[in-house]
């Protein structure tokens, strides 16, 4: 019986040494390898036996230049850290595996130019999908770009995937896109708010450029014009999407005097800064303040008081992404899917008549 290759010399097996050790023909070690032609179950289990026994390694390379497919997936994702993009990474990766893909997770931090490289340097390594996460940023450059990249991976063999974002610019563009009804979710998480008979709702954060501020701003702008209302402009403070905007932008509020009597706030990450800033400054949730937030992360239920929000199915949304990118039709163009939210209602904004809407001094109902 033959020795195995010793680890010195196992990074220089070829396909000729598998060949050999299977008593097959190096174009059936490829054919094993590229898996683009039929081969008996025999003779594969004999090839992949010589394989393990040589540690054999395929060359990544030479492979993306024979146009193989390298059975992965590549995830990019803003921020692998935060409750929100854990739990689509979670999706990426439970589908990924059920397709018999690898997946492969990079965090950008946000930043473009990271997202267009590894974009780029999974296309040259012949990824089945590469799927990206996260706000889109209002940037004409940026979206060009990405179309671009929409149109040399599909040449390429491969997909992208868009998830969290809007379609692109180019309707034609090959690239799948998952996203969620950001404006619908915050249209119905003020709508409640507005039927419990609040009027002075602020908005905490909005982030400029960033295509999802922009939606959820949209629906909180429509509800109130639902209800023949306008929405105080002082009311909705810029920030970012973290805890200490939140914290900052209630303090802000109250030192500029400014009077609400709920908050809409962007995340539910922002919500909770601004409990503590509220629970900080003497004020009661939701007897003085009705306190809302978006995306439903696991720690919704776990603050006090419990967080009303807007679910978002994000391991869905990860695997849908997978899904669709992976069984796409040879001639198939654009995906676009659109995934509901709906408002999960807790204590922290009740339903109308649960509470009573504490009335702004300025509009304090005279003595009779």
């Amino acid at each position: 019986m033959a020795k195995k290759a010793s680890p010195v010399n196992a990074s220089r097996t070829t396909i000729k040494d598998v060949a050999a050790r299977a008593g097959v023909s190096p174009a059936t070690v490829s054919r094993v390898l590229l898996d683009n032609y039929p081969v008996a179950t025999a003779t594969r289990t004999r090839v992949q036996r010589a394989m393990r026994d040589l540690d054999y390694v395929v060359n990544a390379q030479a492979r993306a230049l024979s146009g193989a497919s390298t059975k992965t997936v590549a995830f990019l994702v803003d921020d692998v850290t935060g409750a929100f993009y854990a739990h689509i990474a979670r999706g990426v990766m439970h589908q990924a595996t059920a397709e018999g893909r690898l997946c492969i997770v990079c965090t950008t931090d946000g930043d473009q130019e990271q997202v267009v490289r590894f974009i780029d340097l999974m296309r040259q390594q012949n990824a089945d999908a590469v799927i990206v996460v996260g706000g889109a940023q209002e940037d004409e450059t940026y979206e060009r770009r990405m179309i671009h990249y929409a149109y040399a991976l599909d040449k390429a063999g491969s997909r992208l995937a868009l998830v969290g974002r809007p379609p692109l610019a180019d309707a034609e563009a090959p690239a799948t896109v998952i996203e969620y009804d950001n404006e619908g979710g915050a249209y119905a998480v003020t709508a409640h708010l507005l039927a419990a008979g609040h009027r002075h709702v602020a908005y905490l954060s909005h982030v400029g450029g960033l295509v999802t501020s922009t939606q959820r701003v949209a629906g909180f702008r429509k509800a109130h014009q639902a209800m023949g209302l306008e929405p105080d402009q002082r009311l909705i403070v810029k920030g970012d999407h973290s805890r200490t905007a939140g914290r900052q932008g209630i303090q802000r509020l109250l030192a500029s005097g400014s009077e609400f009597t709920a908050v809409v706030a962007a995340t539910d990450v922002v919500a909770t800064g601004a409990l503590q800033a509220l629970r900080a400054a003497g004020r009661r949730v939701p007897d003085d303040v009705a306190v809302t937030g978006y995306d439903d992360i696991p720690l919704a239920e776990d603050v006090f008081p419990a967080l009303t929000t807007v679910h978002v199915p994000q391991e869905e949304l990860g695997r849908a992404a997978v899904r669709l990118a992976l069984r796409r039709d040879a001639q198939a163009g654009p995906q676009h899917m659109m995934i509901g939210t709906h408002v999960v209602v807790r204590d922290s904004a009740p339903p109308p008549g649960r509470n009573r809407i504490a009335t702004p001094a300025a509009e304090a109902l005279p003595a009779r």
